[in-house]
């Protein structure tokens, strides 16, 4: 085989390997939690609370698709919840602080037992939690 039509074959290999994506969630018995709420289609959920932790995501996610398609723009007001239904909206509060903000379901997560829902860095911003990155928060579907 000449020169070239191996430096070629090399540099084909190179780019398809490079062309793979990582997978961003975990296995299917890592992505849900005992005591998580499973909404059945048509289930009526506004006023449907939580208490627990969030967190919120940023870089390593930005321009990627969300699970239900959309590219995720970290600056947007958006959310991640294990069970919730895409699309729907839920108030989340900081219960330290008070302050409140209405996100929109889009992707799921988080994979972190104990942590009830990923908010965009721009809700995060909103809520006043990017210092502290986790904080104690309560939700509710408002539509």
């Amino acid at each position: 085989m000449n020169l070239s039509r191996f430096t070629f074959i090399v540099a084909l290999i190179a780019i398809l390997v490079g062309c793979g994506s990582s997978v961003r969630y975990g296995s299917p018995d890592r992505t849900r939690f005992e005591g998580d709420r499973i909404f059945e289609p048509g289930e009526e959920i506004i006023g449907w609370r939580e208490q627990g932790q969030a967190s919120y995501y940023g870089k390593k996610f930005h321009g990627r698709r969300t699970a239900n398609g959309e590219v995720y723009d970290m600056y947007g007001i958006s959310a991640a919840h294990r069970t919730l239904p895409f699309g729907a909206r839920v108030r989340v509060t900081h219960l330290a602080n008070g302050r409140t903000i209405e996100v929109r379901i889009n992707d799921r997560g988080p994979f972190i037992e104990g942590r009830i829902i990923d908010l965009s860095y721009g809700a995060a911003q909103t809520l006043g939690m990017v210092r502290e990155g986790v904080v104690p928060v309560e939700i509710e579907v408002v539509r």
